[in-house]
């Protein structure tokens, strides 16, 4: 199974992110029924809900990949939230026992996180979580 963590904020890049994801996953052959994703509001609660997941996890998880884009404004927000997703994740990534895929976009304008979450797949973000989900997985 591949946990998929999706955040709804900005919501347009990470639905590119997203189908990014799930076509690498089904080039790989990796069908629908052994893929989950949980919805959380935004990418500060992306943490919390991969805690859950790996301390309540009753399913085989090969990896979670874990999918959000925050974008800079003219507050200081930006600077918390994506050092403390990162560092969180990070946290989680070296204590867990599988594989933890950090997918989240930390970009400095919108133009820029839509370019990483496009229909090219060579750009897309998701895309290249989704391939690296799969080779981390084979090495457990």
């Amino acid at each position: 199974m591949i946990r998929i963590i999706k955040s709804n904020f900005n919501q347009k890049v990470v639905d590119g992110l997203l189908n990014g994801c799930l076509l690498a996953l089904k080039e790989k052959n990796i069908k629908d029924e052994n893929i989950n994703i949980s919805e959380v509001p935004g990418a500060f609660e992306i943490p919390f809900t991969i805690k859950n997941i790996l301390s309540n996890d009753n399913i085989s998880t090969q990896a979670i990949i874990t999918l959000g884009c925050v974008i800079k404004g003219e507050t200081d927000h930006y600077n918390f939230i994506s050092q403390a997703v990162t560092n969180s994740i990070m946290d989680l990534t070296l204590t867990s026992k599988i594989p933890i895929l950090f997918g989240v976009l930390t970009c400095q304008s919108a133009q820029l996180a839509y370019d990483r979450s496009g229909v090219d797949m060579k750009k897309n973000k998701g895309y290249e979580v989704g391939q690296a989900a799969i080779k981390m997985a084979k090495l457990i």
